[in-house]
């Protein structure tokens, strides 16, 4: 556990999120957020309801939490296949005052859905015991494009050596305690692309949905499209609002693999609907010995430096960016070549020792989309004094892991009538083998 949490803090990012401003130029007092996400766990069944997104039931394992319930965020990163939905709103009239969404039918949750502010109760002490640091060497080594082949001038290689020395690991505040730790690297990466952060963290002032009294699951099928009405005190009245088509759920990310780790990986979906663009990273891990790993890193971009933070919802200005300078692959493209070899060692292979399998992570950017009440006027002379806005995200992403086959497993689940009669007992054994490594 000592290696592992040196090897996290070295790589853990402090987020911080920054409200969005309207589009319009003027800032409503109410404004609410809103994101959906169709997560697809590449050759798994869907286990939504069973366990939810597996980012947030980690999370809330460590905590102590109640884990069969979803909390906000659960649109980050997705976790298990399926729907997930997150709603933020800030209403500076009455901040942090709980408020309902009255939700169409077609959300398959009920009437309402209740927005609640963050527990105010303080954090429990934890009752692990501070560490100390080890010194940890890491090498990682960066690819980037789509193609059989290595391309002329990659990959990138740097190491970094991290000196801990009598530095201790806090449990309550793990990124504080790397403070004063020394960072020595040699060889350079690629810049990172750098991606502006939009999205609502939890904070006071703020109510949020789903949350720790009224988490749910969403089902297979449901759709956020129809009419919606804000109520709570302090919202204003005037607060209802119609989401349409374009900024529902979108397609399951159909992704595919072909091909053994020590060759050239094939990967290909279907077009997504609504889909402007779309980015795939892969990752793989090796220990190299006592306190020392190596990192292969690899993106689609036609560029270097395009990571996991790209991982994420996009502005229109964003996207038409970094479509036009080939970050991005573009919204009709529907496969992608992993160089041979690169990830070699995510299989098996005699003397190397994988902390972790190859990991692939895709994202299809969807639309986004602003409700503005009163709409701004077409004459800017006009007074214009918004009373409320609602912004509105939507993004269908995929996860694979490289080497690990699952068959028809997923084929099952999605009920599409191929392979349907091979090795039926699999899927519950599966949902058996992930309780078992999440500890359930």
């Amino acid at each position: 556990m000592q290696r592992r949490h040196a090897l996290y803090l070295a790589f853990a990012a402090t987020l911080v999120a920054l409200p969005a401003s309207s589009q319009q130029g003027k800032n409503p007092p109410t404004n609410l957020y809103i994101d959906v996400l169709t997560h697809n766990m590449a050759g798994m069944p869907d286990m939504g309801g069973m366990m939810g997104g597996l980012g947030g039931f980690m999370a809330r394992r460590m905590g102590g939490a109640d884990t069969g319930k979803p909390t906000y965020p659960t649109t980050r990163a997705g976790g298990m296949t399926g729907q997930y939905l997150d709603i933020a709103l800030h209403n500076s009239l009455k901040p942090g005052i709980e408020a309902a969404d009255q939700i169409p039918g077609g959300l398959k949750l009920g009437k309402s859905l209740t927005l609640i502010p963050i527990d105010p109760s303080k954090p429990t002490e934890g009752s692990t015991p501070p560490g100390k640091i080890p010194d940890v060497t890491i090498k990682i080594t960066e690819y980037w494009g789509c193609g059989a082949s290595v391309r002329k001038g990659q990959p990138k290689v740097a190491s970094f050596t991290i000196k801990g020395g009598n530095k201790s690991i806090d449990p309550n505040n793990p990124m504080g305690s790397m403070q004063g730790v020394d960072f020595q690297q040699s060889g350079s990466l690629s810049k990172t692309i750098p991606v502006q952060d939009r999205d609502i963290d939890l904070k006071p002032g703020w109510v949020y949905w789903p949350n720790r009294k009224h988490g749910k699951q969403v089902p297979n099928g449901a759709r956020l499209a129809g009419d919606h009405r804000i109520t709570g005190d302090g919202i204003p009245a005037s607060m209802q609002f119609q989401v349409q088509e374009n900024a529902d759920f979108m397609p399951k990310l159909a992704l595919r693999t072909q091909g053994e780790a020590t060759d050239a990986i094939g990967l290909s979906w279907p077009m997504v609907e609504r889909a402007r663009g779309y980015h795939i990273t892969g990752m793989h891990m090796q220990v190299l010995g006592e306190n020392s790993y190596a990192m292969t890193l690899w993106s689609s971009a036609e560029v270097p430096g395009a990571g996991q933070d790209l991982h994420t919802n996009l502005s229109a200005g964003q996207l038409d960016k970094w479509l036009k300078q080939k970050v991005l692959l573009a919204s009709t493209a529907t496969s992608c070549t992993i160089p041979k070899g690169i990830f070699s060692g995510a299989s098996n292979v005699e003397g190397q020792q994988a902390t972790m399998p190859g990991m692939l992570s895709m994202t299809a950017y969807g639309p986004e989309s602003w409700i503005t009440y009163p709409p701004k006027p077409a004459d800017p002379k006009q007074p214009w004094n918004p009373e409320w806005s609602v912004r509105l995200r939507a993004r269908s992403s995929a996860t694979a892991i490289l080497g690990l086959d699952f068959g028809g497993m997923q084929q099952m689940d999605d009920g599409d009538g191929e392979d349907q009669q091979q090795q039926p007992q699999k899927k519950p054994g599966m949902k058996g083998l992930l309780k078992g490594i999440l500890g359930g």
